[in-house]
């Protein structure tokens, strides 16, 4: 076939919004439905809001915290069971999509819901007081219900207390319902595509938490109806693609390095190769070198200063060492004196580097 893997990666980076940062609100939007379900960023405060990390010439967390304080974004939990947001009228798709069902309700799943259905919306406080039970027996019980849809979390602020409801009371007019699942499923898998412009069956497990068997009868839909094509792209691999991508132009990806989180959407799409790759290292964020995940920053997060200990770069030797600075700074972005410290590169000494602001 004539797409070729440097063709699918440039225009990945395109589609991503990596190639060319999205200026305007509108341009955003678009960009956000298009990687919907949005994550927040991993080892970040807890009740920010969502961002799409080098994506913007503009600070779009702010712009997300306008957006989820008038509930034109919506959170919730999507990707197997891990928090997102998305825009409220695409909220039935993504909720079907990425519902994982209850069967039964255990006594503290029923209670809850009983008692937000009878008397809510309630915080997680007013719910300790309602029904006696411990906090460490409520914020389990309430996720599970939140992967179910049973309950909605009202986060319109980065308050730690929050509004919990029942779906239903809060969105009368959203249907969840397990029949509803393979078209939205469908249709999910579609738009990721569209992000992603190819992507193997682990990739698309990483990324969605939907189980093999799921995914297959997914695959298998969508080939029949002509939507989508299997193929093989030398170094990638066995795959699909969209059915309309396969003219895509011959291009190369722009050089380029981008430091991502490990709840960015293309490093989830590559989670499980990525853990493959780098094994044994803590692992802070990853290189996207040239739209390829090519390296890793390396240290232990926690609360207040540290530093990255090392830097991990899987290039040829030559423009390894040709491209030290430019990955340096690309790590330096965020990784700066006086609260962090880059210490190696490959294993050798980093230098010092001057304090720098932090940018979006």
């Amino acid at each position: 076939m004539a797409v070729d893997k440097q063709t699918v990666l440039a225009e990945r980076m395109e589609r991503q919004g990596l190639a060319r940062p999205v200026t305007t609100p509108d341009e955003y939007s678009s960009l956000f439905r298009r990687l919907q379900p949005v994550p927040t960023i991993y080892f970040a405060m807890p009740g920010i809001a969502p961002s799409l990390v080098h994506r913007t010439t503009f600070d779009d967390m702010k712009l997300n915290d306008e957006r989820r304080a008038s509930r034109e974004i919506v959170k919730g939990r999507f990707l197997n069971g891990t928090i997102g947001y998305v825009f409220a009228d695409d909220l039935a798709l993504y909720g079907n999509a990425f519902q994982r069902p209850l069967e039964r309700l255990n006594s503290n799943r029923k209670l809850i819901l009983d008692t937000l259905r009878s008397a809510g919306p309630m915080t997680p406080r007013r719910i300790k007081e309602e029904t006696g039970l411990l906090n460490k027996e409520i914020m389990p019980a309430l996720h599970r219900l939140q992967e179910a849809f049973l309950v909605y979390e009202d986060q319109t602020t980065g308050d730690w207390e929050r509004a919990w409801y029942a779906f239903e009371q809060m969105w009368p007019d959203v249907e969840i319902s397990p029949d509803l699942w393979e078209p939205s499923a469908c249709e999910a898998l579609v738009r990721f595509l569209r992000s992603q412009v190819f992507a193997g069956i682990e990739q698309i497990r990483d990324w969605s938490g939907w189980a093999l068997r799921d995914i297959k009868r997914l695959l298998e839909v969508l080939e029949e109806d002509g939507t989508i094509v299997a193929c093989e792209i030398d170094e990638l691999g066995e795959g699909w693609m969209l059915a309309e991508d396969l003219a895509l132009d011959k291009k190369s990806p722009v050089r380029s390095v981008f430091m991502l989180h490990r709840a960015d959407p293309l490093v989830r799409a590559d989670i499980t190769w990525l853990k493959e790759s780098f094994p044994g290292l803590e692992v802070l964020q990853f290189l996207l070198i040239d739209g390829d995940l090519q390296g890793a920053v390396c240290g232990h997060w926690r609360f207040g200063p540290y530093d990255v200990d090392d830097i991990v770069v899987y290039l040829p030797e030559e423009e390894r060492a040709s491209r030290r600075d430019e990955i340096i700074e690309a790590v330096a972005w965020k990784y700066h004196p006086p609260e962090h410290n880059i210490l190696r590169y490959n294993g050798e000494p980093a230098g010092e580097r001057p304090p720098s602001a932090e940018c979006d």
